[in-house]
């Protein structure tokens, strides 16, 4: 799901205002037959859970997942109009017990994940993930759990702060805005998203073209308030062993840590076993290759950037699971 702001919307139309990045490519690639059951780990507004039911036969079937409360009204009302589908309130590392809940027991033929923050979250102010307007500080995917950004940075040391913007924000003047966060929270809270985004450009000596220069440090609040990259990387760990054979895992990421942690999964496990000791002959077999990577990754065409220029940043990964797999 995309992490830039695109054009301000009406706000009587922002609440579930959302373009479906890489639409029929990821469907494509996600849903190898019409029968099976798959599974939408981020199912935002249903735009992939939509396309995909429509070339599932009668006897597939679809299970939506994501961390948003008002996701997940959009998937009930699905759910109420397609007996196919189902929609679990839950973190996609979490798609075990969900399958469990649904009465799965065997392997599913597809995972799709759309990373990120959808637009229906970007464009409400409310719910604090842009600087482009002013809103409550919250940042968080599910509203109804855990502590939101405002929360958190009332909280964090200074070398905490520093880290999540270094590590997750990949913004190398990590240091200077954690410093000038703590001394402006000593000030008053930091409770709003200009106030934020205000503190961190005053504290940013060099601005990236083309860029505000409060948007890593967005991107690492936000990441590290939602547990991104521990949910993704709970998810790949677990992917092999929920797969079916001829199954696929299909990934859009957004920003290069999440491309990045994808790209080495899927090319570990198409590589398979690399602790075999160096100069002793072996059969390819022996490898104990996991994956086969379907092409090379994809990204959106000119056309679809120019109807929505969130999309330029998407970068999509896909991986069949092979029969010999475990």
């Amino acid at each position: 799901m995309p992490t830039e702001p695109a054009p301000r919307l009406e706000a009587s139309a922002v609440a579930d205002q959302h373009l479906t990045v890489l639409l029929k490519e990821a469907v494509a690639a996600w849903c190898p037959s019409a029968g099976g059951t798959y599974v939408d780990g981020t199912f935002g507004r249903g735009g992939h859970s939509r396309l995909l039911l429509s070339q599932l036969s009668s006897a597939g079937r679809l299970l939506g997942i994501d961390k948003d409360p008002r996701a997940l009204a959009a998937g009930e009302k699905l759910a109420a109009e397609d007996a196919r589908f189902s929609i679990h309130h839950a973190s996609f590392a979490d798609l075990p017990s969900c399958l469990q809940e649904a009465g799965i027991t065997a392997g599913v033929q597809g995972i799709l994940l759309d990373l990120g923050v959808s637009s229906p979250q970007l464009d409400d102010p409310e719910r604090g993930f842009s600087f482009m307007q002013d809103g409550p500080l919250d940042m968080r995917m599910n509203t109804l759990s855990g502590p939101s950004a405002a929360d958190w940075l009332a909280t964090a040391s200074e070398a905490e702060i520093s880290d999540v913007l270094f590590h997750y924000g990949e913004e190398r003047h990590a240091r200077r805005m954690a410093r000038a966060l703590v001394k402006a929270r000593q000030e008053e809270p930091i409770t709003r998203t200009h106030q934020l985004a205000e503190i961190v450009k005053a504290a940013n000596p060099s601005w990236e073209k083309h860029k505000h220069p409060a948007t890593r440090a967005f991107q690492g609040i936000r990441i590290h308030i939602n547990q991104e990259l521990e949910d993704l990387r709970r998810l790949l760990d677990q992917a092999l062993d929920l797969l079916a054979p001829g199954g696929r895992l299909v990934v859009i990421s957004f920003h290069s840590l999440e491309d990045r942690m994808v790209k080495r999964f899927m090319r570990d496990a198409a590589k398979g076993d690399s602790h075999l000791p160096p100069g002793v002959p072996f059969r390819d077999d022996e490898l104990k290759r996991r994956l086969k990577l379907l092409g090379k990754a994809v990204k959106a065409s000119r056309e679809e950037v120019s109807l929505n220029p969130r999309s330029r940043s998407a970068v999509m990964r896909i991986a069949e699971k092979l029969p010999e797999a475990g």
